[in-house]
């Protein structure tokens, strides 16, 4: 994490990177969300990868497939933050906080600002995040299936077999029940109150840490499944 900080750190220290970074980001925001996913997440994968092995690649991982599932995901990522950004605020004002859209734009911090952006949050790790976890774990097998090469990308996607090959309770337990409302939620309570143009940056960042999470479910998954 110290490295990618480190590479990114340009972009924010030198105003002409700072700028680039924000014209590129205004005006080409569905591209960029996917460079970002693909060159980030995939390092959460390295490193779960070698959580479970003691290797940091392997013959049929496939690193550059898989960079490839991450920037598509990314750009469900960004349309979710749009959505849920736009929608959640909307919704609070029908409950009585007739603020809200204002709170979340503010560039300040309040206390109205902080309900907004965890609402945001809670919506979209309810609604959004399970069936994206789900779907990158599909993907992640059927890549290692085929070999970790790009032809996984255009071979049929098995879905039905693989979703039936999934441990349900570990995908429940951990990765849903565990992960979603200690880490997820608030983590992007914190994007949220991040300037917009800051948020999906930070989310690819966070996305490491869906990929160490994944690596750990896949250890829990080899052992006795807990009840619950």
């Amino acid at each position: 994490m110290l490295a990618v900080l480190l590479l990114f750190s340009p972009f924010f220290l030198l105003d002409q990177l700072a700028e680039f970074y924000m014209a590129a980001n205004a005006g080409f925001p569905m591209l960029m969300a996917f460079l970002k996913f693909a060159i980030l997440a995939p390092i959460g994968e390295v490193i779960g990868l070698r959580i479970k092995t003691g290797h940091y690649n392997q013959p049929g991982f496939g690193i550059l497939p898989r960079a490839v599932v991450w920037g598509l995901i990314g750009l469900t990522i960004q349309a979710a933050f749009m959505i849920f950004s736009s929608g959640t605020p909307v919704f609070l004002g029908l409950l009585g906080m007739t603020d809200a859209p204002g709170a979340l734009m503010s560039s300040g911090f309040s206390l109205e600002k902080l309900v907004v952006a965890f609402s945001i949050s809670v919506f979209m790790n309810v609604f959004y995040a399970p069936v994206m976890m789900t779907f990158h774990k599909i993907t992640d097998t059927h890549i290692e299936q085929n070999g970790g090469t790009l032809m996984a990308l255009l071979r049929k996607l098995p879905m039905g077999e693989i979703m039936q090959s999934i441990n349900w309770k570990v995908q429940w337990n951990f990765v849903f029940k565990k992960t979603i409302p200690f880490f997820w939620i608030p983590a992007h309570t914190v994007t949220f109150l991040l300037p917009p143009e800051h948020r999906v940056l930070f989310a690819a960042l966070l996305g490491i840490m869906l990929g160490i999470f994944l690596a750990v479910a896949a250890v829990l998954g080899r052992r006795p499944a807990a009840q619950g």
